[in-house]
């Protein structure tokens, strides 16, 4: 118990720049309070004392404005901002060093006694404050979730959802990793190399496909240093946003690309300049296309 409690101090404070002290974490951090009691909520739960489980994970509500069902499944190192208002149902699952922020819920959308109705978050997943997440889906490995964001489906991992209802946004390095991830899972070659699942051994602490436990370690530190609250990340912009930028290069593209095609036509002897009045209408793109097609029929036939 004390070293999970060590473990979330230490994390609350690598990613809370107002912590400035263990005391001051275990004392006044909201987030902390509510995962200690959910352990011992989930505890009653798993030994059938549903009654005080429900009673403590309503104490918790009490106490830090964060409501945990007794039945959720929360990793280590998860870490709780804030936290007034967060909603996290019954059949939910976090993994391992996600972040919630305030006004997250964690909601399902089936009336299904037994059923599978709340979100699984897998590693490292950074869920922003006001997002909703509803539905029995997965929200892949060091995901991001940003403000405000209702999210209705799966997002892979590494990817970036956003807006209501949810834009999903994979970066293409994110998706590269993806696939090679699922490539390695099902035992394809990968670099010309067959691809084995990830495990650790019981003898050496390496892992089956040769990567060390330091190495995964590396790169939980890299990640970590990478962390973006609330979601928000410099590279992943709204679509719409992406999209209105794109056009805005292509138009810049094209009109260098007919200023190219200006200087190459006066090389060869054209002249544009002198063209006004009724002459303008040899201007027109459909003109201007058949005169580059004739005279590049032109180069070839004399070659």
């Amino acid at each position: 118990m004390f070293t999970r409690l060590r473990e979330d101090i230490a994390t609350i404070r690598e990613r809370d720049p107002a912590a400035r002290s263990a005391w001051e974490v275990l004392t006044c951090y909201p987030g902390l309070h509510a995962l200690v009691l959910h352990r011992f909520a989930h505890a009653c739960w798993r030994a059938r004392r549903r009654w005080l489980a429900r009673f403590v994970s309503q104490m918790a509500r009490f106490m830090t404005g964060i409501e945990i069902h007794p039945g959720a499944t929360v990793g280590r190192r998860v870490f709780i901002d804030h936290g007034m208002g967060v909603v996290i149902g019954e059949t939910a699952q976090i993994g391992d060093d996600c972040t919630i922020y305030q006004g997250v819920t964690l909601g399902g959308t089936s009336l299904t006694r037994g059923a599978k109705r709340h979100p699984t978050l897998e590693r490292g997943v950074i869920v922003g404050a006001g997002a909703k997440v509803l539905g029995g889906f997965t929200i892949g490995a060091d995901a991001k979730i940003g403000s405000n964001a209702v999210v209705t489906k799966p997002v892979p991992a590494g990817g970036t959802a956003v807006g209501n209802p949810a834009r999903i946004i994979v970066p293409a390095a994110a998706a590269a990793v993806s696939a090679v991830a699922k490539a390695a899972a099902v035992g394809m070659p990968v670099n010309g190399r067959a691809g084995v699942a990830s495990h650790a051994t019981a003898n050496d602490g390496a892992l089956s496909n040769g990567v060390t436990r330091d190495d995964e370690h590396a790169k939980v530190a890299a990640r970590r240093s990478d962390f973006c609250a609330y979601g928000i990340t410099p590279n992943a912009d709204d679509p719409v946003s992406l999209a209105i930028h794109g056009l805005i290069d292509h138009a810049a593209t094209q009109a260098k690309r007919i200023d190219e095609i200006v200087v190459a036509l006066e090389h060869l002897g054209t002249s544009l300049e002198g063209l006004q009045g009724a002459d303008a209408a040899l201007l027109d793109l459909r003109r201007l296309s058949a005169a580059i097609a004739g005279k590049v029929e032109g180069t070839v036939a004399a070659r």
